[in-house]
């Protein structure tokens, strides 16, 4: 399968694949797929990156449904197979768990926190030791800013992060590609991105602060390039893993 206008985000991939070491040769990679547009470039990123990385690399496609009703599956798992990719759906009843059982005030993160150990935990039993994950440059910025301004640490995502309890390592291979980037590769190409079912999605603290920040960029030019620079310069990408 052949992908339009991916070349800016292999060259963004490959950046943040060779500065943090997050390929290795005869690695099992798992990739959340959640059927985000960001999970769907980040698979192809990485199908298109095997073809040519000096390290043998086998890929596995995982998605979690929550058990929403509208949520299919189907065009992930097509779009797996046309890469030759292998895939593994799981079943879950998180959304009927966290939303009319528990009715979570504040659901997002407990819902990433399940979701999350259910990856690392599908990953594990399909034999894979590394779990990709579609996080890209502006999440790191957004993810710095809330911890700023929730909590008044500086933090933000780690782009290789080992697990000891799951003996399971993270890596975040989009680290250095744009948002607006995944969006003009997503628009070139015919990808079964899926629009999530959940209510929160899009009414979360995350996206408040990444509009303001988005504004403040269109207002002060840069702003955005020199927060990540900030973050990069500052060490807060290459602390230990956990």
């Amino acid at each position: 399968m052949e992908f339009n206008n991916i070349r800016r985000i292999l060259s963004c991939t490959r950046r943040a694949v060779d500065r943090f070491s997050m390929i290795n040769d005869g690695d099992r990679i798992a990739v959340g797929l959640s059927g985000g547009k960001d999970s769907i470039a980040l698979l192809a990123a990485l199908h298109d990156l095997k073809r040519f990385y000096p390290a043998d690399f086998s890929l596995y496609g995982i998605t979690v449904s929550m058990g929403f009703k509208d949520f299919d599956a189907g065009p992930l798992k097509d779009f797996c197979e046309k890469l030759g990719v292998g895939f593994r759906l799981v079943e879950t009843r998180l959304a009927e768990l966290i939303f009319e059982e528990r009715k979570e005030s504040n659901p997002c993160s407990l819902c990433a926190r399940m979701r999350r150990g259910i990856l690392h935990d599908t990953a594990k039993a399909l034999g894979c030791n590394k779990l990709a994950l579609g996080h890209h440059y502006d999440d790191v910025i957004d993810t710095f800013m809330l911890n700023l301004f929730n909590e008044g640490r500086l933090a933000a995502f780690l782009p290789v992060t080992y697990l000891s309890r799951k003996d399971i390592t993270v890596i975040r291979p989009f680290m250095y590609l744009p948002e607006k980037d995944i969006r003009y590769f997503i628009s070139k190409n015919d990808l079964p991105v899926i629009k999530s079912p959940c209510p929160e999605d899009k009414h979360t603290d995350r996206e408040t602060l990444h509009k303001l920040i988005g504004d403040l960029d269109r207002e002060r030019k840069g702003l955005k390039h020199r927060i990540f620079n900030a973050i990069e310069e500052g060490g807060l990408l290459d602390k230990e893993s956990e």
